[in-house]
């Protein structure tokens, strides 16, 4: 028998609600910014590492234009999706939990993080070469993160600690189903699909709202790595995505992806079979099929890696007129915990960088802090209101980008429609959308990974997580585990 857990505190001792739920108006309302507890989880979790990024680390990137070649303006007034829009674009990419040195090859999501530095400010769409993620609520995001990372002790990764919290978190399902199967091993940056992950809120030019989902399909095609590639790779080439995108780019072979998206007319989001605002699900494309917009193109390589790459600062609070948040609530919390980040790593005046900073006027009234290097005539007001001519608020540019919504703070999971459930959409990919041969190479990677888990309990609730994507799959991988292991499937991370 196990003592009884003690209590979660805050850092000041005090005893905290919930570790699973934000507080929000309601169970599908917004997050408020009073939630103590989620504003100190974040902000202590943005200050743990220094100087490399906390997540994303080990990354490359390349500038570029989008070029829009459809009519999208029915949706959205946004200058940069208007048709025959160009758009000068930054775009990194980047492995999720890995060290700056650690191998490109590693089995981990890859970020997929791009800027459209557009005519009314940047536009940050910060996303990854899945359509899902691991969590529904921010406030669970820096324990999966640590989750992922190292032990404080031996400073190793660490199967037990991995699963130990996949198995407890079941929302975790389809990203993990993602994770274990092809698109864990991406052969190259260029050949894997882009994804926003998030549902985000367009507005039309008559105020009209709509829920959009995006979509990045690479022209170059999708193509995975062998759980053993991968392996050899990682030792004689631990930069090799890095440099893939860096040679193709140099040589002419200009990676290109089309972006599509899915449009959910706004009023469907209160009764559609499934939480349009869950990171954890997709929506069907039979049900909002993908529409064209334009095409991504990478054409230029950083001049500076350091300058241009490593202090590049997305944020998806960056959004422009005609484009919004929705009540998903890890996109309500990384609109806080991105650009705190920044101000930590990069430093306060992060956005007066060049690689930063837009190309669309900036009239505000930001003054002083580390590492200011532009400024304004000593004439100009630092402050507002004033009578001298300084820039005014416009209440016309907040748009109509909004949701209704009304009831009791609470610390709630979001309300259930009639679908949702936790390993359905996993059990799905497993079915129906993986090829024989992937189910195969999807089945040995987990029989490594449970091979690689030495607690009893933690490799139990191994089996039970994938009995409840599939029945006949959780009952292979107990056989299969039973059986003298092949030494050579054995793969930890």
């Amino acid at each position: 028998m196990t003592d009884a857990p003690r209590p979660t505190t805050s850092q000041s001792g005090a005893p905290v609600a919930s570790d699973a739920h934000s507080l929000t108006v309601g169970p599908d309302g917004p997050t408020v910014l009073h939630d103590r507890y989620l504003v100190e989880k974040l902000a202590q979790f943005n200050r743990e590492r220094i100087p490399e990024r906390v997540v994303h680390a080990k990354g490359g990137g390349a500038f570029g234009s989008f070029e829009v070649t459809a009519d999208v303006s029915a949706y959205t007034r946004a200058a940069v999706f208007q048709p025959g829009t160009s758009t000068q674009t930054l775009l990194r990419f980047s492995s999720v939990a890995g060290e700056q040195g650690s191998p490109d090859t590693w089995r981990d999501p890859r970020g997929f993080a791009l800027r459209f530095y557009t005519t009314e400010g940047n536009y940050d769409l910060v996303g990854n070469n899945t359509p899902v993620f691991f969590l529904r609520d921010g406030i669970k995001f820096p324990d999966f993160i640590r989750s992922q990372k190292r032990l404080p002790g031996s400073g190793l990764r660490d199967s037990d600690m991995q699963w130990d919290f996949w198995t407890l978190s079941p929302e975790s399902a389809h990203q993990v189903t993602w994770l274990m199967g092809d698109r864990g091993l991406p052969r190259s940056w260029r050949q894997m699909q882009g994804y926003g992950s998030h549902t985000y809120q367009w507005i039309n030019a008559e105020g009209e709202r709509f829920w959009v989902k995006y979509h990045f399909q690479s022209r170059q095609g999708v193509h995975a790595l062998t759980p053993e590639q991968a392996e050899q790779l990682a030792g004689s080439d631990a930069d090799l995505h890095r440099r893939d995108l860096h040679d193709a780019i140099e040589r002419g072979d200009l990676p290109q992806w089309d972006l599509k998206v899915q449009v959910m007319p706004y009023e469907d989001a209160k009764s559609y079979r499934f939480n349009p605002f869950d990171l954890t699900k997709v929506w069907p494309h039979a049900d909002y099929p993908l529409i064209d917009v334009g095409v991504l193109t990478l054409e230029q390589n950083p001049e500076n890696f350091f300058a241009q790459v490593e202090q590049a600062a997305f944020s998806p609070a960056n959004t422009v007129p005609g484009i919004d948040l929705s009540p998903d609530k890890m996109l309500m919390a990384r609109a806080f915990s991105y650009p705190d980040a920044h101000r930590y790593r990069v430093g306060t005046n992060y956005n007066d960088l060049p690689v930063n900073r837009p190309l669309a006027p900036v009239a505000d009234y930001t003054q002083d802090g580390a590492a200011r290097h532009s400024f304004k005539p000593a004439s100009a007001p630092v402050y507002a209101p004033n009578s001298v001519g300084g820039p005014v608020a416009d209440p016309a540019a907040a748009g109509s980008g909004s949701w209704e919504s009304d009831g009791d703070l609470v610390r709630a999971a979001a309300t259930l429609h009639s679908e949702d459930d936790d390993f359905g959409q996993a059990g799905t990919l497993y079915r129906e959308v993986f090829d024989d041969g992937e189910r195969g190479r999807f089945h040995e990677t987990l029989i490594g990974q449970a091979a690689a888990i030495t607690r009893d309990d933690v490799r139990e609730r191994f089996f039970q997580y994938w009995a409840n994507v599939d029945a006949g799959l959780g009952a292979l991988l107990r056989e299969r585990h039973s059986q003298p292991a092949e030494p050579e499937l054995a793969e930890q991370h």
